[in-house]
């Protein structure tokens, strides 16, 4: 409970809490008029006790003007000394709060020349009081001690507005970094749905294109171009059903509903090119060099990257015969597919403005490599070329 109201108060409105602490500095103050006191002290009158008031009357202020607050408490206090022979106080509570506050908000010219002149106005007083060491330490100590807590508060206030403003710019940039690593993995996504659906699609079309003159020249290759047509869509549906399962988020709800299945690789790349061969060009296959095996993400974006393509050459070069080679190197893999197409004509120029060959592009810079096309061998047709990286060596080789 007292927490709980402690951080009401806190919270508070500042002109609400100086006028609060007013009334308790005013409370205070009251306490040596209305206690019983020995007949032989100064008796508590009615102008005593109003001038003792009118001195707690700047601490309404002490926020928006701490210096004359601090110059109205002291003349009031004067003029209490001077004028009147009323009750004293065990504390000077008003003075200390503002020097505590000067000491809190002021710069450092202002805290300076208010040091000086507050230390000549207690050497003063005391003189004109008992003029006695005692009471001239006690004063010193005690609004020496004011001052210090205001400048403790200050270097509390100034390390927390710190703390809190370096979470502040933790927070803005955790919520940046968020965002860009959402936009990349939808970047990733698009990346894997084109893949995926635009090479479905592009052999489904090219095979059901051929089904009816299959069907009145040679049947039994009409057959073929349909069991093809299914087999290519139940391999699409496979592989999206995989992406969406990745992409549930309730998991922990339905752990059975989507299994994660791996990533296709080199391996499957064999089955890819059969698929193609079966929707018209005649597509080679070969890998040379030192053939290992490769990290699962890089052997997923060589698949991707022959699937991407081969479906351009299906969409758009209207080749006969395509060449697909992986040649492994010490620190890097050279894919190169080659078709006798149309080359980089109109049509090959808007394939490249898609989102295919910059896929293409994106998939070989995420492993540090490179990617490039542009005409076959003598100027025919058209050549892709992509290096990806194996060995963390070769980026800077």
């Amino acid at each position: 409970m007292i927490r709980v109201w402690g951080e009401r108060i806190r919270r508070a409105d500042p002109r609400w809490q100086d006028l609060g602490l007013t009334l308790l500095v005013q409370v205070a103050t009251t306490i040596p008029f209305v206690v019983p006191r020995d007949p032989l002290d100064s008796p508590a009158t009615w102008p005593a006790y109003m001038l003792t008031t009118l001195g707690n009357v700047p601490l309404v202020w002490r926020r928006r003007a701490p210096v004359p607050a601090i110059f109205g408490m002291v003349a009031a206090g004067t003029l209490y000394a001077l004028a009147l022979d009323g009750p004293g106080q065990p504390l000077p509570y008003a003075p200390l709060i503002g020097v505590y506050t000067m000491a809190l908000l002021c710069p450092a010219r202002v805290r300076i020349t208010m040091g000086v002149t507050l230390t000549g106005l207690i050497l003063a007083s005391v003189a004109l009081n008992t003029g006695t060491a005692r009471e001239l330490l006690f004063a010193l100590f005690v609004f020496a001690a004011a001052y210090a807590l205001g400048r403790l508060q200050y270097t509390r206030q100034a390390y927390t507005e710190a703390v809190e403003a370096r979470a502040a710019e933790l927070e803005r940039a955790n919520r940046i970094e968020a965002e860009q690593a959402a936009a990349r993995e939808r970047a990733r996504i698009a990346r894997e749905m084109h893949d995926i659906l635009s090479h479905a699609v592009s052999i489904m079309i090219v095979q059901a294109e051929a089904g009816p003159v299959a069907v009145r020249r040679a049947p039994e290759r009409a057959e073929a171009a349909f069991d093809a047509i299914a087999e290519t869509g139940r391999d699409a549906m496979a592989q999206l059903r995989t992406m969406l399962g990745v992409l549930r988020t309730d998991r922990a709800a339905a752990p059975q509903a989507a299994p994660r299945s791996p990533q296709p690789g080199i391996e499957e790349l064999a089955g890819l090119v059969e698929r193609v061969r079966g929707s018209g060009p005649r597509v080679s296959y070969e890998r040379t060099g030192a053939v290992r095996a490769l990290p699962a993400a890089l052997e997923a974006t060589v698949h991707r990257v022959v699937q991407e393509a081969l479906t351009n050459v299906v969409k758009h070069a209207g080749a006969s015969q395509v060449s697909v080679c992986l040649e492994y190197g010490p620190r890097a893999l050279t894919l190169t597919v080659t078709d006798d197409g149309r080359g980089p004509g109109p049509a090959a120029t808007a394939a490249a403005g898609g989102h295919g060959l910059i896929g293409i592009r994106e998939r070989a810079a995420a492993h540090g490599g490179t990617a490039h096309h542009g005409p076959g061998p003598g100027g025919l047709g058209f050549s892709l070329r992509v290096v990806l990286v194996t060995s963390p060596l070769e980026v800077g080789s």
